[in-house]
């Protein structure tokens, strides 16, 4: 062999992910052209050629907290491309690191591949540079994230993201059920189905029919979760926006083809600060569909996220959001003092709420909803769920687990103790009998093993 043969080293690819799922997504699929282009990944900057930074960029921390991940890049490597939603917000990724080899907006794998080319051209070997055909993903191998549509219609004043990443753009319906179709083959065992909004999946392109194994499919969401449904596996829906054929998929959850779950941003019950900011304002009308919902599938499980001291929120506002909550018993619940995002409409809204306030009211709902979560949760005892194993601690004896009513990394958990014989493994669905509860997570027994 002589020095025309030799094959040298692939050059390797830091990578940071930031952000929400969507962004997740993103980097996967950056990460997939890298491995399908002969590029290996580096698992640290110091054996790194050169690191792609995906950022967040939507509130001030979490800018902050990206503009920090590229100056360690810098620091720690020199050599560093910036994509994901802060290359979207002006100058201000070169205003703060100029050293930056380039610098992408959000779901911009061309773009960021192009650059990559520039500074370290690749040196792919067909024969062995294989990529599995799942892609590259960043998630355990039991679950996996299916984005479906990119970019928002909505013009909430909160929100900057059509701004970042435009308007929605649904995805080919029959590229989406290839995907989980690779998924569900690769042995992923739930999908959580991703976008800003995935209710409004298809409107863009007029619900237009495609092809799915020479099957019509509608490019609408109550026709891709009944082909979701098809896989055996959990599809869990996540960012829907309360749209009134919202109804349609609820059927589907009774009948076990979905996941009894729904994730609605409401983000808040005042008809005042809802209308403020531009968000559907009729609580009377949320309170009804939820309870045809809880009417059609009982076990429905609804999380939702709501904002605390919105500009112009009063004590009123806010007592009117407790209020609901222990009206709408909801299951699943987050809440974020309000914060300023650069470019937003909120911005220019009169009453600015102080610091100390939206921090005091913040506490104030999670207190209640602590309350309702808990007594929620005791209602599990003694019954039997099904759960998915996320991980075995040896170490401290215990399965950790999540039920079909636990989204990864935002709901509960299930602990069990791992009993003297057994044979799950991570990515299991079993069956647990519920011996404890607290306000968020819950504690039980395994009992025999479903599937594996």
């Amino acid at each position: 062999m002589n020095s025309s043969t030799v094959r040298h080293r692939p050059h390797r690819i830091g990578f940071v992910s930031l952000g929400c799922p969507k962004a997740t997504v993103d980097s996967e699929h950056i990460l997939t052209q890298l491995r399908a282009e002969g590029y290996e990944i580096s698992p640290s900057y110091d054996g790194a050629d050169l690191v792609v930074v995906n950022t967040c960029g939507f509130i001030d921390a979490a800018v902050e907290e990206s503009l920090d991940a590229i100056g360690e890049a810098l620091d720690e490597n020199g050599k560093v491309i910036v994509t994901g939603c802060l290359g979207a917000k002006g100058d201000i990724v070169r205003q703060t690191h100029p050293n930056v080899l380039a610098v992408t907006g959000p779901h911009a794998t061309a773009e960021v591949m192009n650059a990559i080319h520039e500074h370290l051209p690749a040196e792919h070997d067909p024969f062995l540079d294989l990529v599995p055909p799942q892609g590259i993903r960043l998630t355990p191998r039991h679950y996996a994230y299916l984005k479906i549509s990119e970019g928002c219609n909505h013009h909430c004043t909160f929100c900057i993201i059509p701004d970042l990443r435009g308007p929605l753009v649904s995805r080919p319906v029959n590229d989406v059920l290839l995907e989980a179709e690779r998924l569900a083959a690769s042995g992923v065992k739930e999908l959580l189905v991703v976008s800003q909004d995935t209710s409004a999946y298809g409107v863009d392109v007029k619900y237009k029919t495609e092809f799915y194994n020479g099957m019509p499919v509608k490019t609408r969401m109550k026709e891709l979760c009944e082909a979701l449904s098809q896989f055996g596996i959990w599809v869990r829906l996540h960012y829907v926006y309360p749209y009134p054929h919202v109804n349609d998929i609820i059927p589907l959850m009774a009948k076990g083809k979905i996941l009894p779950y729904l994730d609605i941003p409401f983000q808040h019950a005042s008809p005042k600060v809802l209308k403020a900011m531009k968000r559907p304002a009729s609580t009377e009308n949320t309170m009804q569909r939820i309870n045809q919902w809880r009417e059609i599938c009982p076990d429905i499980t609804i999380r939702s996220t709501f904002i605390a001291g919105f500009p112009g929120e009063t004590e009123e506002d806010f007592q009117l959001l407790l209020d609901f909550l222990d009206e709408a018993q909801l299951d699943r619940v987050g809440c974020f003092a309000y914060s300023d995002v650069d470019g937003a409409k909120a911005n220019e809204l009169d009453g600015a709420v102080p610091e100390e306030i939206k921090q005091e009211r913040v506490k104030r709902f999670m207190e209640k909803q602590a309350g309702i979560s808990a007594q929620k949760l005791k209602q599990n005892i003694g019954k039997t769920r099904d759960v998915i194993i996320d991980a075995i601690d040896t170490a401290e004896n215990l399965i950790i687990a999540r039920t079909s009513s636990d989204a990864p990394d935002i709901d509960g958990l299930v602990y069990i103790d791992i009993p003297d014989s057994h044979n799950c493994q991570v990515g299991d669905i079993t069956q647990v009998t519920i011996t404890a509860t607290d306000e968020y997570d819950m504690w039980g027994a395994l009992r025999a093993p479903m599937n594996n």
